[in-house]
């Protein structure tokens, strides 16, 4: 105790003086190390080649190119819009049209084809018809008339200074009945070169006008080389009801 007593205060300054020293160096290396510096780095990168300059003829190919494969973009981009739009379509369309609807479809569509079928069975080759023709042969002119009866029926005509050799008789042809009047035109050698049928709201089978007009082609008047060409004219047929 007595030596411990005599150092006390000797060992008391040697603690004091190391922990100084010990501070003095800590804060020195804590500057140290907050003042250093970071290195640079540096990269070196090759030095490229440069693009040679393009030609006005290149550089329009290169747009022409650029531009096609614009187009053939957005042309496969509409193709697989349409696509998809149609897909889509499709798929409503089966899920709106329900079977009843398609049987009300297919029932529509076999009608129409019945309807047409008759149709064509009805149309009449007017070339195969043959109709009763009243002729002038061994008459005189004087006994030749504008006006032909047969039974209920007639057939007038009007030509002026002109009188039938050949004119057939189609009234009795059709189950309908009424007046045609059939405007003519009428060559020099007596020909009928056209006939049109005038419409008559009391006639309703089709059948009388294409007996008319035909019977009307057939006709054959006199020869007159005096006569206008063409000469207009007409004929009245009355078709009795079958």
């Amino acid at each position: 105790m007595k030596i411990y007593k005599q150092h006390i205060y000797g060992v008391m300054g040697t603690l004091v003086f190391h922990i100084l020293l010990f501070s003095a160096f800590l804060l020195a290396d804590v500057n140290i190390k907050g003042n250093a510096k970071e290195e640079e780095i540096l990269i070196e990168f090759p030095d490229l080649p440069a693009e040679p300059e393009l030609q006005p003829e290149e550089q329009e190919e290169n747009q022409q190119d650029k531009g096609a494969s614009s187009l053939s973009a957005n042309k496969r981009s509409n193709i697989a819009s349409n696509r998809t739009a149609k897909e889509n379509t499709t798929t409503s369309a089966d899920k709106f049209f329900d079977a009843d609807y398609q049987k009300e479809i297919e029932a529509a569509q076999n009608l129409r084809s019945d309807v047409s079928s008759q149709l064509a069975k009805d149309i009449v080759d007017m070339s195969d018809i043959k109709m009763p023709v009243e002729t002038t042969d061994g008459m005189t002119r004087e006994e030749i008339k504008n006006v032909i009866y047969s039974g209920e029926s007639n057939i007038v005509y009007y030509l002026e200074n002109r009188y039938h050799v050949s004119l057939p008789i189609p009234v009795y042809l059709t189950q309908g009945g009424g007046t045609i009047i059939v405007d003519i035109k009428v060559n020099r050698k007596g020909r009928v070169i056209e006939a049109s049928p005038r419409k008559n709201t009391a006639v309703r089978d089709e059948q009388v006008y294409l007996y008319a007009k035909e019977a009307a082609l057939r006709t054959v008047f006199n020869r007159d080389d005096s006569a206008p060409s063409p000469q207009k004219g007409s004929i009245h047929y009355t078709f009795v009801a079958q």
